[in-house]
């Protein structure tokens, strides 16, 4: 997570959580005119549109009260889905024994992108085996983790 996707969970989490839902994780895509800041929130009992769209509102005034991104930028508000993203050790701590795909920001072993299953965690370390080798990776590495969908 980078230091403004950080600052802005901060920022948005009592929001998030005022409105009733828990905010799973931040990602903000900077693409010039085109960016998005993209929200996850998650509930017991499941999110839909109608939740999204209220805590786009709630988010939405806080946002623009702060000001905390002085580009233009698209606010997405949306649920887990089935290939949920991981973004903190709880997250990959609920989800161990299952398949994620998770890409590096910098690469090891020669390869910046591994899918398998998520063996432990050690630390501060991701175990995943990948075609039957076991794999060490550093959290703070990681760019992005999703857990992988079976149908």
């Amino acid at each position: 997570m980078t230091k403004q996707e950080q600052r802005l969970t901060e920022l948005l989490t009592p929001t998030v959580e005022a409105a009733g839902f828990e905010l799973l994780g931040v990602e903000f895509v900077s693409a010039g005119r085109h960016s998005t800041l993209r929200l996850y929130i998650d509930h017991p009992e499941g999110v839909n549109v109608d939740n999204c769209a209220l805590v786009s509102r709630e988010v939405g005034a806080i946002l623009d009260v702060e000001d905390p991104i002085p580009n233009e930028y698209n606010l997405e508000v949306s649920s887990p889905g089935l290939d949920r993203p991981l973004f903190t050790p709880e997250h990959f701590a609920k989800v161990t024994g299952q398949k994620i795909e998770v890409k590096l920001a910098i690469p090891q072993d020669g390869r910046r992108r591994f899918k398998g299953a998520l063996i432990a965690i050690e630390d501060d370390m991701l175990v995943i085996e990948v075609d039957g080798k076991p794999y060490r990776l550093l959290m703070d590495n990681v760019d992005k983790a999703n857990v992988v969908p079976v149908f």
